[in-house]
């Protein structure tokens, strides 16, 4: 079956989410007085992913042949990938520090839009692995979007949108998340894009597996028309009106700690 692979137009929106900067407004949400209901919401789902074990979290897995791990501690982290290509053993890391690449073990000098390329889709990856951990961003505008029910069960929804500054060259995307009020978590993700003639795509997680506490989940990618409003995606998949694109599985998940 057809992998996901994150499209590069996507990536420029997640690479403006700093893991340092989302990982201490985690806490900075929970101190906050008064608390939206949207925030409220995300909280719980924060905590029913994994909550504060995020902020020690040290877990390897595997994405598309590749290896991937991720380790935190507290505002500081660290991401790698490594995979095999061509005969060569490539190696990115990606930690507060900036990006570096390794190829058969030496570092090697790359062009500004390899770095690009390479912090994207490392940091779109882990991004993803780890939801809603990141949604935390300076960046990130949340609002509540009211109750609905899908396939019998009932949910919150959550509109994510991003503010122009430090939004990313993407910061017109939009983003929803269909929160299990039962669960408090995350079962239906979708977005939608507006650069190279926009997208719409809506995701339905399965396989989820809670690993030492924290939580991970492997979706199915359907695509929608351009244009069609991301509240309407949930009414479409369950008349089957949505294109199945691939699907989008961790595998192998390891706590390294």
């Amino acid at each position: 079956m057809k992998k996901y692979i994150l499209p590069f137009l996507l990536l420029s929106i997640l690479c403006s989410c700093k893991p340092k900067e989302a990982m201490t407004n985690a806490s900075s949400m929970a101190s906050k007085k008064e608390l939206t209901k949207a925030d409220k919401i995300l909280q719980k789902a924060f905590n029913a992913h994994g909550g504060k074990k995020y902020d020690k979290a040290h877990y390897e897995f595997v994405f598309r042949k590749k290896k991937y791990t991720f380790q935190n501690d507290g505002p500081n982290y660290k991401y790698t990938v490594s995979y095999e290509r061509d005969g060569k053993t490539n190696f990115n890391q990606l930690d507060n520090n900036g990006l570096i690449r390794k190829v058969d073990g030496k570092q090697v000098e790359i062009s500004e839009k390899e770095y690009a390329s390479h912090y994207g889709a490392l940091n779109s990856v882990i991004y993803f692995a780890t939801l809603p951990h990141k949604l935390y961003d300076p960046a990130v505008m949340t609002s509540y979007q009211g109750a609905t029910t899908i396939k019998g069960k009932k949910y919150e929804v959550i509109e994510i949108t991003f503010k122009k500054e430090g939004g990313g060259q993407d910061h017109d995307d939009e983003y929803y998340y269909w929160i299990n009020k039962a669960t408090n978590q995350i079962d239906y993700l979708a977005y939608n894009y507006l650069v190279n003639n926009g997208g719409v795509r809506f995701r339905t997680a399965y396989n989820q597996r809670t690993v030492d506490g924290i939580l991970f989940q492997d979706y199915v990618n359907y695509k929608a028309d351009v244009g069609t409003p991301l509240a309407d995606l949930p009414g479409l998949f369950e008349k089957d009106g949505l294109k199945k694109l691939s699907v989008i599985e961790t595998e192998s998940v390891v706590n390294l700690k």
